[in-house]
């Protein structure tokens, strides 16, 4: 997993512009580990953000402009942040989210990398790995140390079965489209079962 210092700031747009969407902005120290193309990413400015969903502890927080100025601790799970349509994941092992009055919000993370990142096979690896470690703790530090291990990687598998969930509800949906635009073509031309169709 690649490890990242990460710190999001959110803020709201400028007042003049009277939008409800919010910029959206990362900032990261200035020497981190990982690839530059990931790096230069999440250092870009996104001006038209609408909303994050960050995995406080609670349960998931969606952060809107005029949000109420809270803390929330982070468990590992999904940052979602939401423009117009598109909606990137990120997977963030825990952290803190600080919501200001002003609607400017600080999410850090100790460790982030992009959904689309992360490798199944060695997510199940490690998660059997740290149970193993796990069940042959001997010392409390072992166990504690094991469980944060058990956490993240139940909460990366989690994320990924996620994914694939909702990858296979949106095709899905597509197929039951088709499905009905091509039921509607052949009541068109007088076709009642697809079968004698060639």
């Amino acid at each position: 997993m690649l490890r990242q210092g990460s710190r999001f700031l959110l803020s709201r747009a400028s007042a003049a512009s009277m939008s409800w969407r919010r910029q959206f902005s990362t900032d990261l120290p200035a020497e981190t580990v990982g690839d530059s193309k990931f790096n230069d990413a999440w250092k870009k400015l996104i001006p038209n953000v609408d909303m994050v969903i960050v995995p406080a502890t609670t349960g998931q927080m969606g952060v809107l402009p005029g949000h109420v100025a809270t803390i929330a601790e982070l468990k590992p799970g999904i940052l979602s942040v939401h423009e117009g349509n598109d909606v990137s994941k990120y997977f963030l092992s825990g952290g803190f989210a600080f919501v200001h009055a002003n609607s400017v919000a600080d999410i850090i993370a100790v460790e982030a990398t992009p959904l689309d990142r992360i490798d199944p096979n060695l997510v199940q690896k490690g998660l059997a790995d740290f149970q193993q470690k796990l069940n042959s703790a001997s010392t409390d530090v072992e166990k504690a140390e094991a469980q944060i291990g058990v956490d993240v990687h139940s909460a990366l598998n989690a994320a990924l079965t996620e994914a694939v969930f909702q990858l296979v509800m949106k095709t899905s949906a597509s197929i039951l489209r088709w499905k009905d635009f091509l039921n509607k073509y052949y009541d068109q031309l007088g076709i009642d079962d697809f079968s004698t169709c060639d």
